[in-house]
């Protein structure tokens, strides 16, 4: 039965997401809560309410979501946002990021989820507005362990995975492009990521430097060698032991100069001639789908990995203190083998191996992965039901 048989509207979610464009794993939270909102609730009228859609990611929305409205982020706006609206759904992220219009949501009286947060701070007020949702789920078991100690008393707190693991943009025409002109073919390459201890945000937004991005840069250079040799020896593995190449490609807009600093031009002559440098960034869209051609992701971010399983591709992860719990969801995904700790030695000393053993063995790689996938889908589904029950609760003749 339709809505307009039944006498009812369709329910209407504001999605609180966008966080920030300057990094594709942050673009990809909001098409990636977008895609499964589609899928299981496609009557659902869907406004996104975001923090950043400049450098083209409003586009980008707008062409895979022709029917999704992206509001303008303004004070004024946000009053009507809540009156038009039924139910707020905060997307995923690094901690609670829309707190401010959470605080205001709740303040009108009307219902409201978390999916898929890392919890950072247990502070008073975040408790508060956790426990006041119809539910609050957490993208790694760690956080979802805070935030029980926490005493956070939602209806529902339980684990679901980061949006980004649904995002299904494409760009194929780029990607094909870029292979071509590189001489990367399908399945015959494995993607590198490289980042920093701390993001270098100075650069990514050309702004002067205070003095916690002094202290940051510093021990950004402290760490640098020791964060990047283990790149560099699994590069090494792969390039002589098998017939794949290596594309060292960026997730956020620093880290084109830092893979050439200290990966690139520190390879030996006889495996840099097998490595491709990726100089320019890149949109989503292009970036998915060239990780989607290849053999394989590995190195020091997390959301490439992510989109990476969401598409059955195998994918490492390599991390370290000063990021936050999100890695753990590798664990939690029945991917903690592929889960390295970049401040523990004997974890170090397995990536080459494992990098190796990836590369040799594409079949069983892939099969890893699926199953990963699988599991990512089923915790998918049964969040987006928690959602439809909720949804029920305020609009009526909605069914999943």
């Amino acid at each position: 039965m339709t809505h307009e048989s039944s006498g009812t509207r369709p329910p209407r979610i504001l999605l609180r997401s966008a966080w920030q464009t300057v990094n594709i794993g942050d673009v990809a939270h909001t098409p990636g809560l977008l895609a499964l909102l589609e899928k299981y609730l496609p009557e659902a009228e869907v406004q996104v309410w975001p923090s950043a859609v400049d450098n083209g990611v409003e586009a980008q929305i707008a062409s895979r979501f022709p029917h999704v409205r992206v509001l303008k982020n303004t004070p004024e706006n946000l009053l009507p946002a809540i009156a038009h609206n039924d139910f707020l759904l905060h997307g995923s992220g690094p901690k609670l990021m829309g707190a401010r219009e959470l605080a205001q949501w709740a303040e009108a009286g009307k219902p409201y989820g978390v999916y898929g947060i890392t919890l950072q701070e247990s502070d008073e007020e975040t408790v508060r507005l956790l426990s006041g949702a119809e539910f609050a789920y957490f993208r790694d078991s760690v956080s979802l362990r805070r935030a029980r100690e926490a005493g956070v008393s939602a209806p529902v707190v339980g684990l679901a995975p980061d949006s980004a693991f649904a995002i299904d943009l494409a760009d194929d025409d780029a990607a094909r492009a870029f292979l071509e002109a590189n001489g990367l073919a399908d399945g015959t390459y494995l993607c590198c990521l490289s980042r920093l201890r701390v993001s270098p945000y100075w650069d990514m937004y050309d702004r002067p430097m205070n003095e916690q991005d002094r202290r940051d840069h510093a021990y950004n250079e402290q760490m640098r060698e020791r964060d990047h040799a283990p790149l560099r020896s699994a590069i090494e593995a792969v390039v002589r032991n098998t017939g794949l190449k290596v594309l060292l490609c960026p997730e956020d807009s620093s880290q084109m100069k830092i893979a050439r600093e200290n990966i690139y031009d520190r390879l030996p002559a006889d495996v840099r001639d097998r490595v491709v440098w990726r100089e320019d960034f890149w949109t989503l869209g292009e970036a998915l789908s060239v990780h989607a051609r290849s053999a394989g992701l590995f190195g020091n971010e997390m959301h490439s990995p992510i989109m990476a399983i969401g598409h059955g591709v195998p994918a490492l992860v390599c991390r370290w203190k000063e990021q936050t719990s999100k890695g753990f969801m590798w664990h939690d995904i029945g991917l903690g083998d592929w889960l390295f700790d970049m401040d523990d030695p004997a974890s170090v000393a397995r990536i080459a191996p494992a990098v190796l053993s990836m590369a040799a063995d594409p079949a069983a790689a892939r099969t890893k992965a699926e199953g990963a996938r699988e599991r990512v889908h089923r915790m998918q589904a049964d969040s987006m039901r928690v959602l439809a029950d909720a949804l029920g609760r305020c609009s009526s003749g909605l069914h999943l």
